[in-house]
């Protein structure tokens, strides 16, 4: 049935259709089966489209790497520390895009490693195995 706008009159008693949420994305597993998984079981990207690097896309390697960022980071505000304790405010006018650039792995990589985590929780709960590709 195609949809309607909202300021077109409905039939009496017509009730919409809810879009599908559970839209399963077919992948083969790590036994080499076709499995659907559905968007919060999937996780983060498993494939390289291509490149010469393989991702790092399992959630020790995502802690690892979002660990990794945080340390970082944190001591680029011991720089900002170092910095006002010196008196030095002027190289952080020149500086401070780059903790803005910083902050961007830093999200990505946190969500990164909370979406593969809790995808491993729904496939564990539906005993599913792991999606290669």
């Amino acid at each position: 049935m195609a949809r309607r706008s909202k300021d077109v009159p409905q039939d009496p008693g017509y009730v919409p259709s809810e879009p599908s949420a559970e839209q399963l994305i077919y992948r083969q597993a790590e036994n080499g089966e076709m499995v659907g998984y559905t968007r919060a079981e999937y996780g983060v990207r498993k494939d390289d489209r291509g490149s010469l690097v393989k991702p790092v896309n399992s959630s020790g390697g995502l802690l690892f790497l979002a660990i990794l960022i945080s340390i970082f980071f944190g001591g680029m505000l011991y720089g900002i520390l170092q910095m006002a304790l010196t008196d030095q405010w002027h190289i952080l006018g020149e500086v401070w895009w780059m903790y803005l650039l910083v902050l961007i792995p830093l999200f990505a990589g946190w969500s990164g490693y909370f979406r593969e985590r809790r995808a491993e929780k729904l496939r564990k709960a539906r005993n599913l195995p792991r999606p290669v590709d």
